[in-house]
């Protein structure tokens, strides 16, 4: 069993890529674990695209998707290496110092396969001292961002944050279509997506589309598919968000605050 100093992180969505953004600026090694299929809706700014297109850059940081017998090469490039590995199978051949669930599951985990001196998880569903070691708070408020040593975060409120409208849902079960671009002008009223050729998601407001989820995808009924802003910035589209960041620097500060998992990860 080969050991390595790399954080897995589990999960490549917009808030999972906050949080590799910022131990890659830190000089950590990240490897980024996900779905064959991954369902992220702030694309633009999600690892998990590498999935699909093979390489996918976000802040000027580029991801790329490898095989699991590639990892060690990855070692001195400058990129985040992304893997298909739903459940993590890479634990039971390789030693991480820290494991970051970021899947965002909002229920207790399944153990993981293996030990880790540190599991983190973020958000609702995790207890540290019971499932993991520390838990990331992910809701907005003054504890946005904090590490929980014992206990759990805030509990998941069913609402995002902000205007509810600002959510786009699946009207339907089926193959989701987009007939808009992120970082799009939209109109009240506007066809956003058409699900099964049939079903059409509307805009609820003027805005900007901040989200989409891949064309070609079946989803069901009533499932997140889109994210409308009603700031009307471009721009923004397409950078990390004030949360991911703010849940990114609890991350870094749970590692570093450990000075065996420092030593580890900077070796």
């Amino acid at each position: 069993m080969s050991k390595n100093n790399f954080v897995l992180i589990r999960g490549g969505g917009d808030l999972a890529t906050g949080v590799a953004l910022r131990l890659h600026h830190a000089g950590i090694k990240v490897l980024i674990t996900e779905l064959a299929q991954p369902l992220a809706v702030r694309r633009a700014v999600s690892f998990a695209e590498a999935v699909y297109e093979g390489v996918h850059e976000v802040e000027g940081v580029k991801a790329r998707l490898i095989e699991a017998d590639q990892l060690s090469a990855m070692g001195e490039a400058d990129e985040i290496p992304v893997l298909v590995d739903p459940n993590a199978d890479i634990l039971l051949n390789r030693t991480f110092c820290v494991v970051v669930d970021a899947r965002l599951i909002k229920q207790p985990p399944i153990p993981l396969l293996a030990d880790v001196p540190l599991h983190i998880g973020l958000g609702p569903g995790f207890c540290a001292g019971r499932d993991c070691h520390a838990v990331i708070e992910t809701r907005r408020s003054h504890t946005l961002g904090r590490v929980i040593w014992e206990g759990t975060s805030q509990p998941d409120s069913g609402e995002p944050d902000g205007d509810p409208r600002r959510v786009l849902r699946a009207s339907s079960d089926g193959i989701v279509v987009g007939t808009k671009k992120i970082g799009e002008h939209v109109r009240e009223g506007e066809v956003i997506a058409v699900i099964n050729d049939q079903f059409s998601v509307l805009c609820p407001f003027a805005g900007v589309l901040r989200g989409l989820i891949r064309d070609g995808l079946h989803v069901p009924k009533g499932m997140k598919i889109g994210d409308v802003d009603p700031r009307n910035d471009p721009a923004a589209c397409f950078l990390v968000s004030d949360k991911a960041l703010a849940i990114g620097g609890g991350v870094l500060e749970a590692i570093l605050s450990q000075k065996a998992i420092r030593d580890q990860v900077f070796e």
